[in-house]
């Protein structure tokens, strides 16, 4: 496929004007309020209580809360579009266990496979049109390696993105009728699938001025040898990309970690590979003892929060619980209805239930886990943040609407009462692509009629049927 055109660089000037703010100032994020953001470019260049002159263009609507740029770190926009709405309710867990190798991990693989390239770019463009309709600005997308398309769909249509192809020592998992896992059905090869990996590395790390680049993602500890581990966090630590990987998502991965590894949870196999420090990121740790966040707060490692696709199968994971220990822990949506408004509302809802404690994970700690922690895992320090020579990344949420008015706290207000209808505008490296709440030059109707369209034939399948059946 050849490379969709870069869109054009954002030029000239640009102030959004701001009831509210929420921008850096000494040492820390400060709401100020009837205050002006000024890009120039692809950069912030003034945060001014003054009208500006002289700009090419403004932003002036009443009531728009000015934020960071939200940043995404774990989504799945190819398997959650393939399971949305079939794995609710309990459907496709078969044992009443988890949908990973029952839905998400066999359909996916089939799908990569069946589908063309127009309709795996399909499928991409309509799961980012939802990233930035669901007000992110960066995402980091976890998928099988045979998606390469989304890597253009993100060029092709403005996000900030981290692709992360997975890597694997057993590829297809299978969910036995009983929901226990048979790990054997694989044919995998991963020195050529980290041949893939270095591909697309090669191809695509440093795009559009740095907007495009990739991670390393060893899908999961259950799938992933200590071999394959050491080596791909070893290439990653040289190559300076961050990695991700999935880890303590149920107890089948538990139970396999404790049968393999001498009685290990996954995290302390992670730990005793050599493998957890500042660079790594691991995704939703349900089933982690305290023991387990004590050491992952010890080296300095990432927890993605993604508490909305576990409740719907009836588990918690935590916010609050992550943070207690000091672990740095920041939201995301797992790819389930991509709306980190909705994830954060979930994240403060379920912390507050789990702990008995209204105090916990407050609305400024949850903005926080969605902008400044998670560029704090990148070690990014011009994202995340509304500052004089930041990356021009925001997110304006229109506070016009009627269930935020009358409105005293707007970070209380956008954690408990907003969601994504209310984002207004979204800007990444200063070009905008969301404007009232629309996206810009873009036919929504006909993305995600494709789009649905290359999902229906992966239903169309037997072997997609089957998968639902108990």
């Amino acid at each position: 496929m050849p490379l969709p055109p870069v869109p054009p660089k954002a030029h000239g000037t640009t102030a959004i004007h701001g009831r509210h703010v929420l921008a850096m100032q000494d040492g820390g994020p400060t709401l100020l309020h009837d205050t002006w953001v000024v890009t120039e470019g692809d950069r912030i260049v003034e945060i001014t209580p003054h009208r500006p002159t002289g700009v090419d263009t403004l932003h002036d609507r009443p009531h728009q809360f000015v934020l960071p740029g939200f940043m995404n770190l774990h989504n799945h926009c190819f398997s959650e579009a393939v399971a949305r709405t079939q794995t609710e309710d309990g459907a496709g867990r078969k044992g009443g266990k988890s949908v990973i190798y029952t839905v998400l991990m066999p359909l996916t693989k089939i799908g990569t496979d069946v589908l063309t390239a127009e309709e795996r770019m399909a499928v991409a463009r309509m799961g980012i049109l939802q990233l930035l309709k669901g007000g992110s600005t960066t995402v980091m997308e976890p998928f099988r390696a045979g998606l390469p398309e989304m890597f253009d769909a993100a060029l092709e249509m403005g996000i900030r993105f981290y692709g992360a192809p997975y890597l694997f020592s057993t590829d297809m998992p299978v969910a036995r009728a009983d929901g226990s896992v048979d790990y054997g059905a694989s044919d995998t090869d991963p020195l050529r699938d980290l041949k893939v990996w270095q591909g697309l590395h090669d191809r695509w790390q440093g795009v559009d001025e740095g907007r495009i680049g990739l991670a390393m993602s060893p899908h999961a500890t259950d799938t992933c040898d200590p071999d394959l581990l050491r080596h791909i966090i070893g290439h990653a630590r040289d190559l300076g990309v961050p990695s991700t990987i999935h880890a303590a998502q149920s107890l089948g991965e538990v139970e396999t970690i404790a049968a393999r590894y001498d009685g290990r949870t996954p995290i302390e196999y992670l730990d005793w590979l050599g493998v957890m420090d500042r660079g790594l990121s691991v995704a939703h740790c349900i089933q982690t003892t305290d023991a387990d966040l004590r050491l992952m707060a010890a080296r300095d490692t990432t927890i993605l929060n993604c508490p909305r696709v576990f409740a719907r199968g009836g588990t918690t994971g935590s916010y609050a619980r992550f943070r207690r220990h000091g672990v740095r822990t920041v939201v995301a949506t797992d790819g389930y209805n991509m709306d980190l408004l909705g994830e954060v509302h979930a994240a403060a809802l379920i912390s507050k239930i789990t702990t008995g404690d209204a105090t916990q994970a407050t609305a400024p700690e949850l903005m926080n886990a969605i902008t400044l922690h998670p560029a704090e895992a990148l070690r990014r320090d011009d994202l995340g943040r509304i500052a004089v020579g930041a990356k021009a990344d925001l997110t304006v949420l229109d506070f016009s609407h009627s269930h935020l008015r009358p409105m005293q706290h707007p970070l209380r207000a956008a954690v408990w009462l907003a969601n994504r209808a209310n984002i207004g505008l979204v800007m990444v490296d200063g070009r905008v692509l969301i404007e009232g709440g629309t996206a810009c030059g873009l036919d929504e109707a006909a993305i995600c009629d494709a789009g649905s369209a290359a999902i229906g034939k992966i239903w169309d399948l037997p072997e997609a049927r089957a998968a639902l059946s108990a």
